[in-house]
């Protein structure tokens, strides 16, 4: 599998392209199997339910006020939020029947995670906290009380996209800009279920949980580090646009 480590600053939207374009070529047949695993910006990443919420407008502003860009993301679900001390990762792959094997992928992606976490020293679990940020059944948090990973997926005809963030570090920082970003969509959020893997087993560096989850990939698949093609890039900047948090937009996000 290939595994990228690109990742780009200032650029939220086209950031979000790079890993549609990466589906896409999946689906196409121009790209194999590849994972994205990158230290993110700090950015909040909306869905496009959310962008269709009268407070839409309201939350992206809570978000820049808070030093975030905003994007809308390639899954559904709610707002989540990216930053410099968490490890995003876009898993990218040929699927022939992408709709059947929906649930195998979460369970696989969510295993994933928390094994890595537990080589760590974690008590990671899979499963929803009640009242954390962008709810779902594979989530992974610490001890069933903090949220420490979310996990979305898109699916297109010929392939399937999993995607989401782990936080290493400084969950303060979610949870103060995801509290304004909440109340403006009009959705519930405890920010006591926002945690991070240092919360857990203390100061731990970005590079150590990364290499934790290439390590446990690595016990079932052989990994080839390697750099974006320019052709993806450039199929990347033309799919930006659509992936703008711009208030007042039709969202096409989830258009092909």
């Amino acid at each position: 599998m290939r595994v990228y480590d690109r990742a780009f600053p200032g650029e939220a939207a086209y950031d979000v392209a790079v890993s549609r374009a990466l589906l896409l070529g999946a689906a196409d047949g121009t790209q194999p199997e590849s994972l994205r695993l990158y230290r993110p910006d700090d950015v909040v990443a909306f869905s496009v339910s959310d962008s269709s919420r009268p407070g839409f407008a309201g939350a992206v502003a809570a978000a820049r006020a808070s030093g975030f860009d905003a994007a809308l993301r390639l899954a559904g679900g709610t707002a989540a939020v990216f930053h410099r001390d968490a490890i995003a990762f876009a898993w990218c792959l040929p699927a022939a029947d992408a709709r059947r094997d929906i649930r195998a992928r979460f369970e696989r992606v969510s295993g994933w995670v928390a094994s890595a976490l537990r080589r760590l020293g974690v008590d990671a679990r899979v499963g929803e906290v009640e009242g954390e940020y962008c709810p779902g059944d594979f989530s992974v948090n610490a001890g069933g009380k903090r949220k420490l990973m979310g996990v979305g997926q898109r699916i297109v005809q010929g392939a399937a996209h999993v995607g989401g963030v782990l936080v290493v570090d400084r969950s303060a920082r979610v949870r103060e800009v995801l509290a304004p970003v909440y109340a403006a969509l009009g959705l519930s959020f405890r920010p006591e279920t926002a945690g991070s893997v240092s919360d857990e087993i203390g100061p731990v560096a970005w590079e150590s949980v990364r290499d934790a989850l290439l390590e446990e990939l690595r016990r079932e698949r052989a990994l080839e580090a390697t750099e974006l093609a320019p052709a993806l890039l450039a199929r990347a900047r033309e799919l930006e646009a659509r992936f703008r948090a711009d208030p007042g937009r039709t969202p096409v996000a989830a258009t092909r």
